[in-house]
């Protein structure tokens, strides 16, 4: 274990489980951090095709097989943990490096590395991840919803709240999402938190919040029976932040989110200290591709270079923005600017010489509020 401690909180990797969280509590206090199994943890996971993912022929546990391609940082379904490659510990910051293990295979690295820079700044820890992709398989395979990061908690912190409403940060009340049954994807739901947030709180109202500027979709839930368990019992709580990316063979890919411990008032106070001074979106495609994504289309791959390249040859092309909320009052203009060059051969035929001439789109402002 490798541990940092303010006098405020504790926060602790596990070294041989590729330096995933599995130590987080108030200095003196409890952990809150589940790892039953190497699922668990507050940890790393991405996902992309194919699915099945089966390099080399080896097969998938059948159970998990609908998950595809799927490195988790932690280890394999199998019990093979990962590899933690390098670690440094100045008392402020961990920085972390692990080869994952692909979730659903038994004892099959990943062709990517994990790193992670953590710092404690009061009662909270801020995290950065990254993930540096190395894939033999060239293919530029469908946007999957990652998880930024998965969080698991003690059978103590099973209370999911969050705000769903439509006036964020005007401190209407907060929304506890109700527990369903198992199903398909588990005991887990999936929600709007239009203030970036979500906590697993327990029966004194404490626990742990997860902030994720980047995103408001959210996935949580609790799995077994709740109240009683430590970190090695089956029963746990579960919070994920989701955005839906492309993951290309040789993408390096960054994200980062906020652990706050305390009460509920503490952790929506932490996310109006730091929402964006404007919600309206701005996507400008200068190195990345801003969370958006593709249905019967692709681009020409990574890295971006100041604008996507998208081919949209197949039927229904479509590009998709991420899940988002803002007030049209922010937002009162839709701008798009759009450099489109088709292809030759869908210009107007030139008179002159029965030939067809490209067609290049121009600037278009459009004065309305976008429908929400």
């Amino acid at each position: 274990m490798s541990y940092l401690d303010n006098g405020l909180i504790r926060v602790g990797v596990d070294l041989s489980k590729g330096g995933a969280i599995t130590y987080l509590a108030k200095t003196e206090g409890p952990n809150l951090v589940n790892s039953f199994d190497l699922g668990r943890q507050i940890q790393m996971s991405y996902y992309s095709g194919p699915v099945p993912f089966s390099p080399r022929g080896k097969q998938p546990q059948p159970f998990w097989a609908g998950l595809g391609w799927n490195p988790i940082q932690t280890g394999d379904s199998f019990g093979h943990p990962s590899k933690t490659l390098n670690i440094k510990n100045d008392g402020k910051q961990i920085y972390l490096k692990c080869i994952p293990m692909q979730w659903p295979l038994d004892n099959e690295p990943g062709e990517c590395t994990f790193e992670a820079w953590i710092t404690l700044r009061g009662a909270t820890v801020e995290v950065k991840n990254r993930i540096a992709n190395r894939r033999s398989d060239l293919m530029q395979y469908p946007a999957r919803e990652q998880e930024l990061p998965a969080v698991y908690t003690n059978a103590p912190w099973y209370h999911l709240v969050t705000y769903t409403g439509g006036h964020p940060y005007c401190g209407d009340p907060l929304t506890t999402i109700p527990q369903h049954p198992w199903g398909k994807d588990g005991p887990w739901t999936s929600f709007q938190a239009t203030e970036h947030w979500a906590a697993m709180m327990d029966d004194k109202g404490s626990g742990l919040g997860v902030w994720a500027p980047e995103t408001t979709a959210i996935s949580g839930g609790f799995a077994g029976k709740p109240g009683v368990g430590g970190s090695t019992d089956s029963p746990t709580g579960y919070i994920a932040p989701n955005l839906s990316e492309i993951l290309d063979s040789n993408i390096i890919y960054d994200s980062r989110y906020v652990l706050i411990l305390g009460d509920l008032a503490t952790i929506r106070r932490y996310a109006v200290d730091h929402r964006s001074k404007n919600s309206a979106p701005t996507y400008r495609f200068r190195a990345n591709r801003q969370h958006w994504t593709y249905v019967n289309a692709d681009d020409a791959g990574w890295p971006i270079r100041n604008e996507l390249k998208v081919r949209l040859e197949r039927p229904d092309p479509q590009l998709v923005g991420p899940s988002g909320f803002w007030r049209a009052s922010e937002g009162p203009i839709l701008r798009i600017e759009d450099p489109t060059v088709t292809r030759a051969s869908r210009g107007p035929r030139d008179p002159r010489s029965g030939s067809r001439r490209r067609a290049r789109s121009s600037t278009s402002t459009a004065n309305t509020a976008p429908r929400l």
